[in-house]
């Protein structure tokens, strides 16, 4: 069952369409009250669930009581600037939470949750492998909003509770969190803690661009 909702973090959802089709996508959204969804997809096409490129959502949300809002040109993980892009290619999230595109869209994000209960967009399931946690989230947590994420088995985790998977999966602090003064961590050391936890599986699962002067390619 989905985790209890209080205002403002049951007005805010993430989720990924995965391999759903559009009925039940639509009533994965529907049982959680969602009225606006915001595609952050830098790319809103996808060639093997075409039901979910721009196009045809723009027409199939409103059938559904939906608004469709694009924001994949500002929220997008995958932005066109190569210097927002290390060495190797991998694109560097903290970077791209500092630019003013990026702000902007967050800023639209927050004035659509004034009046509408939001769920942010892309296509992974598991919010661990999307940027929409990444590196959409930890903005939203420093603005005092914790998403809720949806899973397509009708559940919705906390964000916490996905920043504890974060911290179990890349074994950052594992010693300080599992010795015998964890229960006396400071929630700012549990912040500094997740901030090197979001780098790592970042560069583990953030877009990796590829290069055409002989440099490392995209895997």
């Amino acid at each position: 069952m989905p985790d209890s909702l209080s205002p403002p973090t049951g007005r805010l959802f993430s989720v990924g369409h995965s391999n759903l089709g559009l009925e039940p996508f639509f009533w994965l959204l529907q049982t959680v009250g969602v009225t606006v969804l915001t595609d952050v997809r830098s790319s809103p096409y996808s060639r093997y669930r075409p039901q979910f490129s721009k196009g045809n959502l723009e027409q199939t949300c409103p059938q559904a009581g939906i608004a469709y809002l694009f924001l994949g040109h500002l929220l997008g993980g995958r932005p066109t600037r190569e210097d927002l892009y290390d060495a190797q290619g991998h694109i560097d999230y903290e970077h791209v939470r500092a630019t003013k595109e990026f702000q902007q869209g967050l800023d639209q994000l927050l004035v659509a949750l004034e009046r509408d209960t939001v769920a942010m967009m892309c296509s992974e399931e598991d919010p661990l492998d999307c940027h929409r946690f990444l590196m959409i989230t930890p903005a939203l947590v420093e603005r005092g909003l914790e998403p809720l994420h949806l899973r397509k088995d009708g559940s919705a985790e906390t964000t916490r509770a996905v920043e504890e998977r974060l911290l179990d999966e890349t074994e950052v602090g594992k010693g300080l969190r599992q010795g015998l003064f964890a229960g006396l961590m400071s929630e700012a050391e549990r912040r500094q803690l997740l901030a090197e936890a979001y780098r790592v599986m970042s560069h583990k699962k953030g877009f990796r661009l590829q290069r055409l002067d002989g440099g490392d390619n995209a895997p």
